[in-house]
């Protein structure tokens, strides 16, 4: 049913963790989008980029499950409690056959397949496997965005590999100079071996301190390359972020 990516050497697959309850907006995946539901048309948006061997849904939810297996999708079920995304998809990582497994949100249905495609590619070149995953990150532009702790912002070396996250703005500037100012984008391809080893990585005190599992992976030694992006995925959080992407929706079929 899935298309297959371009680079035959690196089998990928996307793995879309669905958790229904949500503290901002309960239920959001479930709701009408369109005629669709966010998560169904997450799902098909990411069959429909052609960039994957496999695209599976991992939820606690038999509501979610039934709504995308019904549908002709691909899911897994999965215990409750979670803490991250990650340590969702995580579980489940070793019933899948890839080489490399990208996390989608559940609430972004509108794919930047250029993204992705970048995220795939540099596993395609890292012949020597120096990469243990990667993630997007985008220039910050303006003083609010720099101070907003909602931005998490990302330092990274000389060769674009992340050496810290934060909510606070790093790095400081006393002039506010952004040209070395980055927000991380939170979207993740892993070595399938490496998402396993997630799986038994307890949370550390950095994580639990600034709430970003990203430290996680950092205080674990993992090398993270970072990829720069103009492009955010646009996320569903609010009833006004649904509304928004209807009407984007709306839009975009009168072209």
């Amino acid at each position: 049913m899935n298309k297959k990516n371009s680079s035959p050497q690196v089998k990928v697959i996307a793995l879309i963790p669905a958790r229904y309850d949500s503290q901002r907006f309960p239920g959001k995946l479930m709701k009408d989008l369109a005629g669709q539901s966010v998560i169904l048309r997450t799902y098909r948006s990411a069959v429909a980029s052609g960039l994957f061997e496999g695209v599976y849904v991992v939820t606690d939810s038999q509501l979610i499950y039934d709504e995308i297996v019904q549908n002709g999708g691909q899911a897994f079920m999965s215990a409750e409690n979670h803490e991250t995304g990650t340590d969702r998809i995580a579980e489940v990582a070793g019933n899948i056959d890839a080489d490399v497994i990208i996390n989608i949100q559940g609430d972004e249905p509108f794919i930047h397949q250029k993204s992705l495609q970048d995220l795939i590619k540099v596993f395609a070149e890292d012949s020597e496997k120096k990469i243990d995953l990667a993630s997007l990150m985008i220039p910050l532009q303006n003083k609010a965005d720099f101070l907003n702790p909602n931005h998490v912002k990302v330092v990274v070396d000389r060769e674009n590999f992340a050496m810290y996250f934060s909510r606070a703005p790093i790095p400081y500037s006393r002039e506010l100079v952004f040209e070395t100012a980055y927000k991380h984008v939170g979207v993740y391809a892993f070595r399938k071996p490496v998402l396993e080893r997630i799986a038994r990585m307890p949370q550390t005190d950095l994580e639990r301190i600034e709430k970003l599992e990203n430290l996680r992976f950092l205080q674990n030694g993992l090398r993270i390359k970072m990829i720069e992006t103009d492009r955010i995925n646009f996320g569903i959080d609010t009833e006004e972020d649904l509304k928004e992407a209807a009407l984007y929706l709306q839009n975009k079929m009168k072209k």
